[in-house]
């Protein structure tokens, strides 16, 4: 599988989250700028990063002298100051960065920023907080994604009342509208396709469905 191109990312803010975020970027081996007004923050960072540099986002020209406008993506991480946050968004669009993710505060924040033209507005709390809840409800669900549309891929762990059958007589697609795409038993992945894989316990199997769908098959586990 041919490696991603590595692409250039600016993290504006550099608290918890737009550390994490601006990290693991230069990990993949992206070229990433980390911007924040406070020194420490930006010390903190300095060695993992290409470039950090103590510049204020609600600032156009500092933003513009930094090189914003020649980085593909902008992560606005400015956490509680609303203005800032805002006026950073701003700057970074007039600025002509091509995409531009933004951390959200509220409701009406995420609204704001919308309306600002931001490509993805994300309140990370919030998110965080559903993904573990759902994981917390029912223990069988190891992970999942959302696709959008209210589709969902779940990742289930095979439980006792399913251990012995074959994909095409476990019910998926005729009583609950779902597809089976396959599953990992320990480091080996088997194809759902002919449905005539012989479920495990413990297997991780992968479902493709509308959330009701997904919950009402977890729920009667």
């Amino acid at each position: 599988m041919p490696k991603p191109k590595s692409r250039s990312f600016a993290v504006i803010g550099l608290g918890t989250f737009g550390t994490t975020v601006a990290s693991e970027l230069a990990r993949f081996g992206n070229h990433v700028l980390g911007i924040d007004t406070v020194e420490k923050n930006v010390t903190r960072v300095a060695e993992n990063l290409a470039e950090a540099v103590i510049v204020d986002g609600r600032d156009e020209q500092a933003l513009r002298e930094a090189g914003l406008a020649n980085y593909d993506v902008a992560v606005i991480a400015i956490g509680e100051e609303l203005e800032a946050n805002i006026l950073c968004t701003m700057n970074v669009k007039l600025l002509g960065v091509r995409t531009v993710w933004v951390k959200a505060m509220s409701r009406t924040h995420h609204r704001i920023l919308t309306k600002l033209g931001a490509d993805r507005v994300i309140q990370p709390e919030q998110e965080i907080g559903r993904h573990i809840a759902q994981m917390l409800h029912n223990p069988l669900v190891r992970d999942y994604v959302s696709l959008g549309n209210g589709f969902h891929v779940v990742d289930f762990r095979v439980p006792e009342s399913l251990n012995g059958k074959r994909v095409e007589s476990a019910g998926f697609a005729e009583e609950f509208d779902l597809r089976a795409l396959g599953l990992m038993r320990g480091t080996e992945f088997l194809s759902c396709e002919t449905g005539a894989a012989e479920l495990q316990v413990d297997d991780k199997l992968l479902l493709l469905g509308r959330r009701e769908n997904l919950r009402r098959f977890a729920d009667g586990l």
